[in-house]
């Protein structure tokens, strides 16, 4: 047996792997004792057929299997002794002429390799990247306590509707009867919307619900009825009264909205309240601003250490491991992107190297939590109870992908911090305004 190797470039190679007939005589007939000892053939009991007939029978696939097996035991021999660290693994080369099994001819099989590249990424104080500091205003606050107290609307009666209401109203023709139906004012369309903005309780007045509500959904939602009966009826036109009109009315400042926005007594008084918006905003904006800084680290980074990479390997290997599951089409569009993230996955594991970082499972638990936080927290539950809490950071730990999530989360952080200690950061107070289109143009 013979392997040669030709280096096309610092990270692609081919071997070439060159089997004689006495290089793999012994391994075929290992095989085909296999194949004996498990043959059931008529005429003959359970391993009993003769070596000659097993051979008649399954000497292409004994031949095969040997040469698979050799071909594996040698490349993974080649790639341990030299020391090799392959990208994937190798693949069939693209020179590699057609082979017709025939038991006593030699064989020539060729495959492609192509090592990681090293990467060594120098980190200092002559690395200066810019930190930014987003200014609370007043204005700002303004806005969050409006948002806040909004997240807390309740439905009420009010008298004259107006854009954003809602009506219940009784409909009613020859053919149908609709009582205590919801209209929602801003999806009422055409001359029908004239009639119902400024409308009250008891006020009386004819729509044409096919131009009033021309989504079928909605005029079926009105009717109280499906999509497929609206068809029965013949008549659009409805006499509608008006029961009421009903608004969502923010929630009042006081200690109760304090208690549910902020937890119960952390919040007493509007000047606690503007003071407990204004440390949000500036956690908000913090958090903003770091994220932006660790995007713009990952950016200098990529780009100093400027890693050249086996592309058409890539895409081969990408298109191999994937198969049925993308085309060369889709590979090429997303391309771009893999290798971004692909360079950024060598500098970070080259630096968590560097500066001796290891993922504990403490660092993944606490990464679980305070995603979880996040999320309730979008639905308004500032404090999640223990139970929950323990329950849905074991749940997602318990998905592969979400865990191989929070495991790349805390190496991205893990990197970050240690880098931040050892570049310079100049910091830049912005508006938010000025901060959101500077992060649009990065």
């Amino acid at each position: 047996m013979n392997i040669d190797k030709q280096q096309i470039d610092d990270l692609n190679l081919k071997l070439t792997l060159t089997f004689a007939p006495e290089d793999y005589e012994a391994q075929e007939k290992k095989k085909l004792s296999e194949y004996k000892r498990n043959a059931e053939l008529k005429g003959f009991r359970k391993g009993m057929a003769p070596l000659s007939l097993i051979k008649h029978i399954y000497g292409d696939r004994a031949l095969g299997d040997a040469l698979d097996s050799m071909i594996n035991e040698e490349l993974g021999k080649f790639i341990k002794e030299n020391n090799l660290r392959l990208i994937g693994e190798p693949l069939p080369s693209e020179d590699q002429p057609k082979i017709e099994l025939k038991d006593g001819e030699t064989f020539t099989f060729m495959y492609d390799l192509a090592k990681y590249p090293e990467v060594n990424v120098a980190v200092g104080s002559d690395d200066n990247l810019t930190s930014y500091k987003i200014k609370v205003t007043d204005e700002a606050k303004k806005e969050m306590k409006e948002n806040m107290l909004r997240q807390l609307s309740k439905m009420g009666e009010t008298e004259v509707a107006q854009a954003g209401d809602y009506l219940v109203v009784d409909l009613e023709n020859e053919e149908k009867k609709v009582t205590g139906a919801y209209v929602t004012v801003d999806e009422v369309a055409g001359e029908a919307k004239e009639k119902v903005i400024g409308a009250k309780a008891g006020d009386k007045f004819d729509i044409n619900v096919n131009d009033a509500f021309p989504e079928a959904s909605n005029r079926a939602a009105v009717l109280k009825t499906t999509q497929p009966e609206l068809e029965k009826i013949s008549d659009p036109l409805f006499h509608v009264t008006v029961v009421n009109v009903r608004r969502m009315f923010p929630g009042e400042e006081n200690q109760e909205s304090y208690d549910t926005l902020f937890g119960k007594d952390k919040v007493h008084n509007s000047e606690e309240f503007d003071k407990a918006v204004e440390a949000q905003l500036e956690a908000n904006y913090k958090q903003e601003s770091d994220f932006q800084l660790n995007k713009d680290i990952r950016e200098y980074l990529v780009k100093k250490a400027d890693i050249k990479l086996p592309e058409d390997f890539l895409k081969r290997w990408l298109l191999y491991a994937n198969e049925g599951k993308f085309t060369k089409d889709d590979i090429e569009k997303e391309f771009d992107g893999f290798l971004k993230d692909f360079r950024w996955q060598l500098v970070r594991d080259s630096l968590m190297q560097k500066y001796g970082l290891k993922i504990e499972d403490a660092d993944l638990q606490g990464a679980a939590e305070g995603y979880v936080r996040y999320q309730y927290a979008m639905y308004g539950m500032s404090e999640v109870p223990e139970d929950m809490m323990k329950v849905a950071v074991q749940q997602l730990l318990a998905d592969e992908n979400q865990a191989r999530n929070m495991r790349e989360s805390v190496a991205n952080a893990k990197v970050f911090d240690a880098v931040k200690k050892d570049i310079k950061t100049s910091e830049k107070t912005v508006s938010v305004e000025d901060f959101r289109k500077l992060s649009e143009n990065k």
